[in-house]
C-alpha cells in the first residue's frame, strides 16, 4: 500500500511511517510531497494520506497523528502506548509532558539537518525508533513488576 504525507519529515512524520511498517503494513511505500499537494497526489495515486490537514489520519484535539493511528488501527501494545506519550509530547511542543520528549525533538532536528531526503531520513531514524520501542518495552515491564 502507498502512504503519503508532507515533505520535510519531523517527529510525527517519522514516527507514523515507523508505526505503519512495524504494526500496520510491512510492505508500505511512502511518498513525501509539498503540503499543498498531499491530498491531490493521494487522489491520483490511491495513497493513504496522513499527518496533513484534511486527512482522516491527522491530529485530533490533543492527539498527534501517531496517537490517531494507534486508535484507528486498534493497537493496544503497552510499550507502543508508552512510546506514544513521548512522541505526542515531542510533536505537540509539550516537551514538559514527558522527560524523553526533548531528546526525541533534538534527534528529529539533527536527522533533518544531516539527511534532507525524507526517505533517507526515515530509513535512518527507524533504528532510533526501534531502540526507543525496545526501551519502552523494558520501561513497561519494570513498571508492571
Amino acid at each position: 500500500m502507498k502512504w503519503i504525507t508532507r515533505s520535510h519529515v519531523h517527529v510525527d512524520r517519522v514516527a507514523c511511517p515507523w508505526l505503519i511498517t512495524r504494526f500496520i503494513d510491512s510492505d508500505a511505500e511512502f511518498l513525501f510531497v509539498p503540503k499543498s499537494k498531499v491530498l491531490d497526489v493521494a487522489a491520483e495515486t490511491g495513497a493513504i494520506p496522513f499527518d496533513t490537514a484534511g486527512a482522516e489520519l491527522h491530529h485530533r484535539d490533543s492527539l498527534c497523528t501517531f496517537d490517531v493511528m494507534i486508535q484507528e488501527y486498534g493497537l493496544t501494545d503497552k510499550a507502543l502506548l508508552r512510546m506514544a506519550k513521548i512522541i505526542n509530547a515531542a510533536d505537540t511542543d509539550c516537551l514538559e509532558a514527558d522527560l524523553l520528549a526533548a531528546g526525541l525533538e533534538a534527534i528529529a532536528v539533527g536527522y533533518g539537518l544531516r539527511y534532507p531526503s525524507d526517505l533517507d531520513n526515515i530509513k535512518r531514524q527507524f533504528e532510533v525508533y526501534d531502540a526507543l520501542y525496545a526501551w519502552c518495552r523494558l520501561n513497561v515491564a519494570i513498571n508492571e513488576a
